[in-house]
């Protein structure tokens, strides 16, 4: 649901704390237990395989093109590769007008070998239109639904989820659960996705079911991938030598569409906002195509048709959490000046296992030899949001930097996700669920002011 004119007019004065470093940090004060988590069995009725002989499994969409008028629909079949069909219209049931084809592969990860992993794409899709579609046949047949985005315009208001590092745990099905309780409409996830490199030999079994988990979710909404360090699985004492081979086998993205060579950084368009998808673990010094494809990208936006400019990146550029402290700052130093410039509005990322809001702030003045290497207020800076809290099996990250950073509004170490309301071309509202609250209540909440039409 959308704020009301009474709601806007109760958070006018929070939004000079949104954007200035004028109002007082936070550290809160609320615990969680910090010990690792513990995953599931296989057999969890959270893993629940469908009924049916070859039943279509781990069913996700994800936007199929650069504008939102297709869909990629991938799902898994255990037993045999079958016809890879997607029937699909605007009615449910036996109401089908038409049909599309994919293509099914198989990937082999040292001793295990996945089921047949299926891609289909259907596009000439209307915005803001329900749609419903079945995969498989007979007994095993499933249908489901999704709903495309409307078309990108300026004062076009629209809901993401945000999410990362889920993992598998009672604690990963707390924050999921709690997300569909929301009206989030897309989920922007920041990587580390099933944890399964957590055992012996990446263990690719757990990435079958954290598949099975999440489609709860991501058969209904598409859920836009960023890679994390927990997607390489690079084993080569076992001789696998190719980073993320589970992750590209499993989960498909438009990176063409928007001219990406790699599936691991592309770019969408999403109603208000377009979003860039980075890579922590790839190559991104200049000359590398990542870099270049970047600038070229930021170049690109039209902000009187997307408005909002979002960043997905798995290593935080400011964290002032002691995990995984100053691993994305190579990254910023090269991409902050491009960022600041181009006026993003928010980084989202994940990896550390908190939540933390930022301020807007850049750090973009430092040369090697001047010294002015302090993060400073800047409106025309995004502000940071580490959301890595999502549940998974390493437990949380409950040590904070003391004192806290300036440029830091709020931090908290504990399970949850995060979302964005977009209302219009110039105000988003954000808010933080802990797992523990009802979902209705925010634990940390900010208006987020556009950096371009404010």
């Amino acid at each position: 649901m959308m704020l009301n004119m009474s709601i806007w007019l109760g958070i006018t004065l929070m939004l000079l704390c949104c954007t200035s470093w004028g109002s007082a940090s936070t550290t809160s004060r609320y615990m969680r237990r910090l010990e690792e988590g513990v995953d599931l069995p296989e057999n969890s009725t959270y893993f629940k395989i469908p009924k049916g002989y070859n039943a279509p499994q781990q069913v996700h969409i994800h936007q199929g093109d650069f504008e939102g008028k297709a869909v990629i629909i991938s799902w898994i079949t255990p037993d045999e590769a079958g016809d890879s069909k997607v029937l699909y219209g605007k009615a449910p049931g036996s109401k089908y007008t038409t049909s599309v084809t994919g293509e099914a592969n198989t990937y082999s990860f040292y001793t295990y070998k996945s089921g047949y992993i299926h891609k289909a794409v259907i596009s000439g899709l209307e915005f803001r239109t329900r749609y419903y579609y079945t995969l498989g046949t007979g007994d095993a047949a499933r249908e489901f639904t999704f709903v495309t985005p409307p078309e990108s315009k300026l004062d076009t208001p629209y809901a993401f989820g945000v999410i990362g590092d889920l993992g598998q745990t009672m604690d990963s099905v707390s924050t999921l659960q709690h997300y569909m309780k929301s009206f989030g409409q897309a989920v922007l996830y920041v990587g580390d996705l099933s944890y399964a490199d957590a055992y012996p030999f990446d263990n690719n079994v757990r990435w079958d079911t954290w598949g099975r988990l999440v489609e709860r979710s991501t058969a209904y909404q598409p859920w836009i991938w960023t890679a994390g360090n927990h997607e390489l699985d690079y084993l080569p004492e076992v001789g696998e030598t190719i980073p993320f081979q589970p992750y590209i086998h499993r989960y498909h993205v438009p990176f063409e569409a928007s001219g990406s060579t790699s599936p691991l950084w592309y770019s969408i368009k999403r109603g208000p906002a377009t979003i860039i998808v980075l890579s922590s673990y790839s190559a991104y010094g200049k000359y590398t195509p990542q870099y270049q494809w970047f600038l070229q990208t930021l170049e690109a936006v039209d902000r009187s048709v997307t408005p909002w400019l979002i960043i997905l990146v798995h290593s935080p550029w400011y964290n002032s959490n002691s995990y995984h402290y100053y691993e994305g700052e190579t990254m910023r130093v090269i991409f902050e000046p491009f960022v600041v410039k181009y006026k993003v509005d928010i980084v989202f990322s994940g990896h550390v296992h908190a939540y933390e809001r930022t301020y807007p702030v850049s750090n973009v003045e430092y040369n090697i030899v001047n010294g002015l290497c302090t993060p400073k207020n800047d409106n025309s800076a995004p502000v940071y949001v580490v959301i890595g809290d999502g549940g998974n099996v390493e437990g949380l990250a409950g040590t904070f930097t003391d004192p806290q950073p300036a440029y830091s509004a709020f931090r908290e170490a504990s399970f949850g996700h995060g979302l964005l309301e977009i209302q219009n071309h110039t105000h988003a509202y954000f808010t933080w669920h802990r797992n523990q609250d009802g979902e209705r209540v925010a634990a940390d909440s900010a208006m987020f002011l556009n950096k371009y039409w404010t």
